[in-house]
């Protein structure tokens, strides 16, 4: 399943993939929920991370065109993704420890 953003601006990533509904035939029947969900964590880390670093280069961009307050917000969009991903490493602490 994939999904469509309207936005328009280069990625380093294909979006053409599923944020939670992965097909894991191969092999997932084994995986306990917390091992999945570990997993899925995992990607969504990836994920955000992918987008704040694009973001970096854009805030960048913006600068260099004399748009600082763009890249003010560019910058703090892409500490929010940051952010998200502190609270789902928080959220593999627990998975790990159970």
């Amino acid at each position: 399943m994939s999904h469509h953003h309207d936005h328009d601006h280069d990625h380093d990533h294909s979006h053409d993939h599923d944020h939670g509904h992965h097909d894991h035939s191969h092999g997932d029947l084994e995986m306990t929920f917390a091992e999945k969900l570990e997993k899925l964590l995992d990607h969504w880390i990836k994920h955000n991370e992918d987008h704040a670093t694009s973001y970096d280069g854009w805030a960048d961009q913006a600068k260099l065109n004399h748009q600082d307050a763009v890249a003010a917000i560019i910058e703090e969009a892409a500490e929010m993704n940051r952010t998200m991903n502190e609270k789902f490493e928080k959220a593999k602490t627990f998975l790990q420890s159970r």
